[in-house]
Order: structure tokens, then C-alpha cells, then sequence
């Protein structure tokens, strides 16, 4: 399932189209902002969005073989909840 197909079932539970595509754009807005303020977003029954420090380390090129430094990042992380593990 894609953003459109989300949109699609999204909308069988509101009048229009562009009305869920607004509700979708918005939660998607305001789970991103979340995380960029690094707060966690949790969703009882669903899952739980937030930010992990990934540590600076060691690498090596394929091509080359050359070791090279990665730098330390945030990447977002979802944990799911209980519920959806059960579910699926």
C-alpha cells in the first residue's frame, strides 16, 4: 500500500478525496515535526515514533576497500505497539 492507497481507504471514511488527503498530509506533517523537536509520537494500539542517535563509526568502501568515517546521525525509528504485532 502506497500514500495514494492509504489516501483511497481514508476516504470510504470521510465525504471527499481531498479531505482525506488533507488529513493524511497533516498527520504525516505532524509526526515529522515531532520527531525533528525529537519528541516521541505514541499511538496507543499502533506504535511509537522517535529519533535514535546512531554513533559515529568505521565504514569501508566496497569498491575500494578504503576505511572511511561515518559520521554520528539521528535516524527515525517506529517500535510497534502490542496491538499490531498481535494483528499481523
Amino acid at each position: 500500500m502506497n500514500k495514494a492507497d492509504l489516501v483511497n481507504e481514508v476516504a470510504k471514511c470521510v465525504n471527499t478525496k481531498k479531505q482525506a488527503q488533507e488529513a493524511v498530509d497533516c498527520v504525516f506533517e505532524t509526526i515529522k515535526k515531532a520527531l525533528n523537536k525529537k519528541d516521541t509520537v505514541t499511538i496507543i494500539g499502533f506504535g511509537t515514533f522517535k529519533v535514535d542517535r546512531r554513533k559515529a563509526r568505521k565504514g569501508r568502501n566496497p569498491r575500494t576497500g578504503e576505511v572511511i568515517d561515518i559520521k554520528a546521525k539521528n535516524v527515525p525509528k517506529f517500535v510497534p505497539g502490542k496491538a499490531l504485532k498481535d494483528a499481523v
